[in-house]
């Protein structure tokens, strides 16, 4: 990483350098497994997605655009011809940009996602953000076809392979726009993390993957097939997810692969959409995770080759 888009403020530029070993082609290796360093990227300058109460007003309010677009998909063992109902938001910039795939959490497609989606836009990426229940609910709908907690349900009984063959089916639509790059990125939430984490694992071509709290395959083998930087955000106060990374910094490190985790003190789990938890140890958490993000995607996906 040597330059980054003249329009980085010089605060994000110090942020971005901090994350050096990030950036793919450098012969950096993973530290030895350890206690998660504190986070060093400073948040001040970077607006944070809105927490799940004020996304909807944020979709309303945000000058970028954003659409609906219907991804064709391989026809199913019935033969009919499917699609992947998908959010897409635009950047305000006049060159063309990068993409970051963006996974929902358990519930599946919300206003909340579209708005994390507006926020990456708001960076600077093309924000694409597919509703994976698309033809699962009653009649073939998608996620807003279900009532209450069938769509938790739904989720998980989705299977993690096609979920992979529609998050490269929107993969491809993305890079195929005329306004993109080909560089991308892959951001998930819960359920989202963990199949980030599985798309990784799948997908040779990404360039990085973001996981807020969401647990990796337990398995070397399975890491040792991930090409990209890998950075996982998590609450100190979420012991069913956080519990797991010691075991993944040392498989990690074992297979060689970049992992850099974040555990964030005080805080719960689902930290960027619940931000008023926890005594303000929530919104903390947020913008320091999530000044993060957007250092590491403009660090891998924005600085231009190293030759």
């Amino acid at each position: 990483m040597r330059t980054l888009h003249s329009r980085f403020t010089a605060a994000l530029v110090v942020a971005a350098l901090a994350l050096t070993p990030f950036v793919r082609g450098q012969d950096t290796k993973p530290a030895a497994p350890s206690a998660p360093a504190a986070p060093t990227v400073a948040s001040s300058a970077i607006a944070t997605p809105p927490d799940g109460e004020k996304a909807t007003k944020a979709l309303v309010d945000s000058p970028r655009h954003g659409e609906w677009v219907d991804i064709a998909l391989p026809a199913g063992a019935d033969g009919k011809a499917a699609t992947l109902k998908t959010w897409v938001s635009y950047p305000e910039r006049k060159d063309n940009a990068p993409v970051v795939l963006v996974v929902h959490e358990i519930f599946g497609m919300t206003d909340w996602i579209r708005a994390v989606a507006d926020q990456l836009a708001a960076e600077g990426f093309i924000a694409v953000a597919p509703d994976l229940l698309s033809g699962k609910g009653p009649n073939g709908g998608a996620t807003d076809s279900f009532a209450g907690d069938a769509v938790r349900d739904a989720i998980r009984k989705l299977d993690p392979n096609e979920v992979v063959a529609r998050l490269d089916a929107a993969r491809a639509y993305a890079i195929a726009l005329p306004a993109a790059t080909k560089k991308t990125a892959c951001i998930g939430f819960c359920w989202g993390g963990t199949t980030t984490w599985t798309y990784a694992t799948k997908q040779p071509a990404l360039d990085a993957a973001i996981v807020y709290y969401g647990t990796a395959p337990d398995s070397k083998d399975a890491l040792a097939t991930i090409t990209c930087p890998v950075l996982g955000l998590y609450g100190a106060d979420d012991q069913r997810v956080t519990s797991t990374v010691e075991k993944t910094k040392t498989l990690a490190a074992e297979a060689g692969k970049t992992f850099t985790p974040k555990i964030y003190d005080g805080a719960g789990h689902g930290f960027l959409r619940q931000q008023t938890g926890r005594d303000g140890k929530n919104e903390a958490a947020a913008k320091a995770a999530w000044a993060e993000t957007v250092a590491l995607l403009k660090a891998t996906l924005e600085a231009k080759a190293v030759k």
